[in-house]
């Protein structure tokens, strides 16, 4: 996998890289831009090799023709699982269980913040997608639903019994997951879902101005503040505060520290270099 993402192609997906932020679009619009087994891989190998992407500042995550993603393809994934479960082929399950997982383990671990920008169906595992990034813009015409239910398996995909309640609260994430329904974008920004609503029209411009802004901040600072708002979900407040004191001082011991003292103290704007 690429680590230089200013030239790269990917297969099964476009790629763009302006100003730190990188832009992925699901670009299958006539089937609602569902996932394949290759492009699960190839998303993961991508969120993966970004750890060594400095170009890379933020990454921007939305889909072509009005909708997002409609999770796994029909008959390039269900179709197939479905002949593994008639096959009982347990470990081929588990195997493409595990790959999924390893796609949302990624995209929490690569330091970039990640925007979702959600349009139209978001179902899913383009729900999941949506869910481990770490903000999210939608539009009214949005509709998110994790539809495990629905087609007879259990909403505990994908880390999703573990992230949504914490985003959305576990009584709703738990009406979700039961009924399969989806959420409109005004009930997921009321939520939390939704960081904010935009128009359909405007909704990738904003994102990316979102993108933009904070590609702009201090990106060793952001990186250690995703890194801490993940790690700090299984620790007591103690031992969070303990980790956060020897987060922020490794932050003090970079340039972007001294550089936005010097600025201030000359009342001039800072310009952060992320080191």
């Amino acid at each position: 996998m690429t680590t230089d993402f200013t030239a790269w192609t990917p297969a099964h997906f476009r790629w763009s890289l302006e100003g730190g932020v990188g832009t992925v679009l699901l670009a299958r619009p006539e089937k609602k831009n569902p996932l394949t087994f290759d492009s699960y891989a190839e998303l993961r190998d991508m969120f993966r090799a970004l750890a060594y992407a400095s170009a890379v500042k933020v990454v921007v995550i939305a889909g072509e023709g009005g909708n997002f993603c409609s999770g796994g393809d029909v008959h390039e994934i269900i179709g197939p699982l479905v002949r593994m479960q008639e096959a009982g082929d347990m470990g081929g399950l588990l195997d493409f269980t595990r790959m999924t997982g390893d796609l949302v383990k990624a995209m929490r671990a690569c330091p970039q913040p990640i925007i979702a920008a959600v349009d139209g169906v978001c179902a899913g595992a383009g729900a999941i997608l949506a869910m481990a990034s770490d903000l999210r813009l939608g539009t009214a015409n949005a509709r998110v639903a994790f539809l495990f239910a629905r087609v007879g398996l259990a909403g505990a995909d994908m880390g999703a019994c573990n992230i949504l309640p914490r985003i959305i609260g576990a009584g709703r994430a738990a009406e979700l997951f039961y009924t399969g329904r989806a959420m409109d974008g005004a009930e997921a920004e009321r939520w939390g879902f939704f960081n904010r609503l935009c128009a359909a029209d405007a909704l990738l411009t904003e994102a990316q101005a979102l993108a933009g802004q904070i590609a702009a901040g201090p990106n060793f600072a952001h990186a250690m503040t995703k890194k801490c708002m993940h790690q700090e979900w299984s620790m007591g407040v103690d031992e969070a505060i303990e980790a956060e004191a020897q987060a922020q001082a490794i932050c003090m011991q970079t340039r972007d520290f001294g550089r936005a003292y010097h600025a201030f103290a000359a009342r001039q704007r800072p310009v952060f270099e992320g080191n």
